[in-house]
């Protein structure tokens, strides 16, 4: 399979540098790498795409990864990995659902296939941390793939499958594997929150330089407007 053969063309463990480092403010990180501008599509154009679900920490900061990435038409923060009905930030945030951070995105496969949509994913988190993603703690920031359908599902387990092979973490992936159900929308003050809010703390210390090591990683990949 192609995302196999391709797998060692993205330095993939690079990205994991300072991981685990205590979260500080950097003077020296700026907000300019964030995209600028984006086209709000509607309802009717979205549904001319196929969707995508991941789940890898915090949802602000996976929403601006994917929507750096050509052939991604839009992105939106909710949550989904639980049983709760309509669930709210601050339930997820307290961990009183089985809920995680997640994005849904759309995207365009004439454009970029799922394959590789899953090695964003794998390549833009520490899929290794268990209930934990950089500096945040707890259940809903947990990594999860979620698939729709058998082939999926396959691409997903052929993916983990060879960076166990190779070896390209020093510890095992505890990414969860769940047939997709049902994503909820989250409230619309997190949809493009590193985008409307780039000099916010969270952001400039977490957010952006997360942002950065995946842009400065997957060069090819990127829409034109945020190389």
């Amino acid at each position: 399979m192609n995302i196999i053969r391709n797998l060692f063309l993205i330095p993939i463990t690079l990205l994991f540098i300072n991981c685990h480092a205590k979260v500080k403010s950097d003077t020296n990180t700026t907000a300019n790498n964030i995209v600028a501008k984006k086209t709000i599509l509607s309802s009717a154009e979205l549904q001319k795409n196929e969707t995508a679900y991941f789940a890898s920490g915090c949802f602000w900061c996976v929403e601006a990864i994917f929507e750096s990435v050509k052939g991604v038409k839009e992105v939106v923060s909710g949550y989904s990995g639980g049983k709760e009905q309509n669930p709210t930030y601050e339930q997820v945030a307290y961990g009183r659902t089985g809920h995680a951070e997640a994005v849904e995105v759309y995207y365009d496969p004439e454009v970029i296939s799922y394959s590789k949509l899953v090695q964003v994913f794998f390549g833009s988190h520490d899929p290794t941390t268990f209930n934990r993603q950089g500096p945040d703690r707890g259940a809903q920031y947990r990594s999860i793939a979620f698939y729709k359908n058998e082939e999926e599902e396959k691409i997903i387990r052929d993916y983990i499958a060879a960076l166990e092979e190779n070896m390209v973490y020093d510890a095992p992936i505890v990414t969860e594997i769940i047939a997709f159900d049902k994503f909820w929308k989250a409230e619309e003050y997190h949809q493009d929150f590193e985008r409307r809010n780039p000099n916010q703390s969270y952001v400039r210390a977490v957010s952006v330089p997360r942002l950065n090591r995946f842009k400065q990683n997957f060069k090819s990949f990127l829409k034109e407007e945020t190389h």
